[in-house]
């Protein structure tokens, strides 16, 4: 029977409701325990059926009968879904709070506590600190802390818009560890090739993050399809073409601003790895 993941839990949470569930409406399933998770497997055709199941009645329903369709389920609350991905909401929740502190980019004084590096102001300039020093001085959480900020409305909903849809899919598959583990790698990653690009600047941003997400997502799904990483169809190539058109510079000169280029591209680089790496972990484990 092909079967892929749907659902991969701590084994303290106790699927035996659900799973009598799934039994009573003669879905095909497979339970497998894997280290301190468990792993439930059910054949593509209703996977995201099964899932959607999960979302409502995760201890089971004695109300539900074999008569009634798997689908139509109704859509969860924000509300339920931020408190299912408390990762995705609680790194949305801390780049408002730093919006507002630092007025979206408008206060130079509080944009100095996130910036990759710290700075100075002169006058009409900015002097930054060099990043050995930085790092010297103990001011570590300056490598991943530039994700946070935001410079203007616009600028934060669309960031925000699209870690919501991003980070969800990762930390219901995969967990809010590795969601939080993968948003600091790529933050670390696309911080320190827009440093190392464009040298001592003000960048910022879940730009580089996001593009991360997104390769990571994109090459995960590939080679180990599940309906959580199925992507809206156009998602990817509007956000690659987008990158492509950053790159070429019209952006900036049409007025909206510098783009971070470097970070989304060394975001995306790395997910892509990590992508590969994961999928690649999780075809075998399918294959065994």
């Amino acid at each position: 029977m092909n079967v892929i993941e749907v659902l991969r839990l701590p084994v303290s949470v106790d699927l035996a409701g659900f799973v009598a569930l799934l039994r009573r409406l003669q879905v095909p399933h497979r339970v497998v325990e894997e280290g301190e998770e468990q792993v439930l497997w059910v054949p593509p055709a209703v996977a995201e059926d099964v899932l959607e199941l999960y979302r409502r009645y995760p201890e089971g329903s004695d109300e539900i009968q074999l008569a009634q369709p798997v689908a139509e389920p109704t859509r969860p609350s924000l509300k339920a879904q931020a408190l299912a991905c408390k990762v995705t909401a609680g790194v949305l929740l801390l780049c408002l709070l730093v919006a507002g502190v630092t007025n979206l980019g408008d206060n130079l004084a509080t944009i100095g506590w996130f910036t990759f590096l710290p700075f100075q102001v002169q006058g009409e300039y900015l002097y930054f600190t060099g990043l050995t020093q930085s790092l010297e001085q103990g001011q570590w959480w300056r490598l991943v802390s530039p994700m946070l900020l935001h410079f203007g409305v616009l600028h934060l909903a669309m960031n925000g818009m699209w870690f919501w849809e991003l980070g969800r899919r990762i930390e219901l598959r995969q967990g809010p560890g590795m969601l939080l583990g993968l948003t600091l790698l790529f933050s670390l990653v696309s911080n320190l090739a827009q440093h190392l690009t464009s040298g001592p600047g003000l960048f910022g941003g879940l730009s580089g993050v996001l593009y991360g997400l997104l390769g990571h997502v994109w090459l995960y799904h590939w080679l180990a399809p599940n309906p959580l990483f199925k992507l809206p169809r156009g998602v990817l190539a509007m956000m690659l073409i987008w990158l492509l058109v950053c790159l070429s510079g019209v952006v900036g000169k049409l007025g909206f601003g510098e783009i971070a280029n470097a970070a989304h591209v060394g975001g995306l680089l790395i997910g892509c790895l990590t992508g590969l790496l994961g999928g690649m972990i999780a075809r075998r484990k399918l294959a065994a």
